[in-house]
């Protein structure tokens, strides 16, 4: 008898090729190996292994592995997200920033760390 392959990420409600290759560069290739992981330990390697940290695209996978519609975060749960979410971009990201955060301090569009956005 000849084992089946495991069922792809996105074969998980909401969960599309672009999440799907984002696990993949981040070692997850089935998904129940992004079950077992869970939201927050996927979507930190997912940050460390390249994925630009986006506060929607964490928290439609977190409704994904609940089987929720992705629109369905709302009032305080989203609030609770948003703040795990930015503990886990801030434990995985250079200084808990994006390049693109660094570029844009770095030319005084956002305020730098410890700083005014002219770095005065």
């Amino acid at each position: 008898m000849t084992k089946s392959p495991p069922d792809p990420v996105s074969s998980i409600r909401n969960l599309g090729p672009a999440v799907e290759a984002s696990c993949t560069r981040a070692g997850i290739h089935s998904a129940d190996a992004l079950r077992d992981l869970g939201a927050d330990v996927a979507y930190a390697r997912m940050i460390a292994s390249g994925t630009a940290p986006h506060f929607i695209g964490y928290y439609v996978l977190v409704m994904a592995l609940q089987g929720r519609p992705w629109n369905d975060c709302r009032g305080a749960e989203k609030t609770a997200l948003r703040a795990r979410f930015d503990a886990i971009k801030a434990a995985n990201t250079p200084k808990g920033r994006t390049p693109l955060d660094a570029a844009l301090a770095e030319i005084g569009v956002i305020k730098r760390p410890g700083g005014p956005p002219d770095g005065n």
